[in-house]
């Protein structure tokens, strides 16, 4: 799929009709108190809407009409085959709309718009069909007890979910919960990031359409501290999925102890290592590092931000690395050949140039990028060289396109650096040598160990942390091990 160029997006933003109410019981309606935030364009500081900011009112009545619509039976009795076919719908109507959608999520995120129409937008709805390809195709168990009992082993719904999403991947991470949430027959309540709502006000207009019945999805928009906190407290919402940083994904936790013992399944924090050692394929290398870490301007809790070179290699691997950043286009999103665009706010973009300057502060030697013009939310890409483990640049997760370059002399050195971090969400290795790739991936400690590429990601394999990365997994068949829970079924024989 290929993106058009810019004059054809700026002429597309004119005709678009941006949503900006929450979505509940099946309609769009406005914050109860009729409070609203602005929604921005981080490119170029413009508003694009006010958004309603829901309150504690409003997430009330959206868990009623989710617990409503469970136990109603309306979308959870529904046979798996049906609910499949729903499901299938809503994944073809994502991509009928694939355009508007990659351009709100481009306007609201910062985001080149050519990586929302290549990866982000039909990711969702690969999502979406695959889970729908999945339900019908999950069996029950049969215990192997005595010949006077049958005992069943049966999956179930949990209940009504709320799922809260990060901004960096709007659609893409809310499809992650959704599309396993949903097709085992919850209902669910959606909390976007205050930052980026408009992708998922869309995707409830888009699933109403599919078909999904009134209630069976919500979405609250609003503030974290307001929506997230009355989510994360409430009684009646059985479980919470969430993906974002892991004090956030702390306080979850906490709120689940005051309130109801939901289960919290959080994704977390990443300060992911990539380990270079000498014999790799330092062309492919050098190319997957820089899209490790300055893919979606650094903005992935996977990113591979600490990269770890043998020193035999590291002057090649500089060089070329540096000429790589360098060539890479920075600025306009909605410029087809625009690689790097905004952070998603200017705040955030204050807080990345902190942790450049920190680093400048502690002896790190920045090779190339910089804060840049302080006044926007763009940060090019930024190199490090001479960090040493201790760093801050080394341990603090940064969330922007800032690469940490570590020195080792051998394997277990590589290692021993490598796992030296409170995180432990994706690590990635690059050698020729088979033997190395076994050991060195079996002894990182992190939930996706990439060999010779970056950041492996399919919907048939878990996504998920160790550690402070939290223990949520995401995609594949395991993802139904959050949102189902098990019955067992004791039947004694006559």
């Amino acid at each position: 799929m290929t993106t058009q160029n810019k004059e054809y997006w700026l002429a597309k933003q004119q005709s678009l009709s941006l949503q900006n109410k929450a979505f509940i019981n099946g309609e769009f309606v406005e914050a109860e108190n009729g409070a609203t935030y602005d929604t921005i364009n981080p490119a170029t500081g413009e508003l694009l809407t006010a958004t309603a900011a829901c309150s504690e009112s409003d997430v009330d009545a959206a868990v009623a009409a989710a617990r409503r619509t469970f136990d109603s039976g309306v979308w959870a009795d529904k046979a798996p085959a049906e609910r499949k076919a729903v499901m299938k719908k809503l994944a073809a109507l994502i991509m009928d709309n694939h355009e508007e959608l990659a351009l709100l999520e481009s306007l609201n995120v910062g985001k080149p718009v050519q990586d929302a129409m290549n990866i982000d937008i039909p990711g969702s709805a690969g999502c979406f069909e695959w889970y729908a390809e999945a339900v019908d195709k999950m069996y029950g168990e049969v215990a192997p007890t005595d010949g006077n009992n049958i005992a069943t082993i049966t999956r179930e719904p949990v209940g009504v979910v709320a799922a809260v999403v990060p901004w960096n991947f709007p659609l893409d991470i809310a499809a992650w919960k959704l599309a396993p949430a949903l097709i085992a027959g919850n209902s669910v309540i959606l909390k976007p990031a205050e930052q980026s709502p408009l992708t998922a006000l869309k995707l409830a207009e888009l699933a109403q359409q599919a078909g999904i019945p009134n209630g069976v999805l919500n979405v609250v928009t609003g503030h974290g501290h307001i929506v997230g906190k009355a989510l994360g407290l409430h009684q009646d919402v059985d479980c919470l999925a969430f993906t974002g940083s892991t004090r956030v994904g702390k306080m979850f936790m906490a709120y689940s102890a005051e309130s109801n013992m939901k289960q919290v399944w959080p994704e977390t924090g990443g300060k992911s290592p990539n380990l270079i050692f000498a014999d790799c394929d330092l062309d492919a290398a050098v190319e997957h590092a820089a899209m490790g870490i300055f893919f979606n301007q650094g903005e992935v809790c996977s990113a591979n931000s600490r990269i770890l070179i043998e020193r035999s290699i590291k002057d090649q691997f500089v060089e070329k690395f540096l000429a790589k950043a360098k060539s890479m286009k920075v600025g306009d999103p909605l410029d087809s050949d625009t690689q790097v665009g905004a952070l998603i706010d200017i705040n955030h973009a204050s807080n990345v140039r902190n942790c450049i300057s920190k680093a400048n502060d502690e002896g790190a030697i920045m090779l190339t990028g910089g804060a840049g013009d302080i006044a926007t939310a763009v940060v090019e890409p930024t190199i490090f060289d001479g960090v040493s483990p201790q760093m801050s640049i080394a341990k603090d997760e940064v969330f922007g396109p800032v690469a940490a370059l570590i020195t080792f002399d051998s394997e277990a050195e590589a290692i021993a650096i490598a796992n030296d971090s409170v995180y432990g969400l994706a690590a990635s290795l690059w050698t020729t040598n088979l033997n190395r790739a076994h050991r060195v991936a079996k002894k990182l400690k992190a939930g996706t160990v990439s060999v010779n590429t970056m950041d492996a990601l399919d919907f048939s394999t878990p996504f998920g942390g160790y550690k402070q990365s939290g223990f949520g997994r995401d995609l594949s068949l395991h993802a139904f091990d959050k949102f189902t829970q098990l019955k067992t079924t004791w039947i004694k024989l006559g």
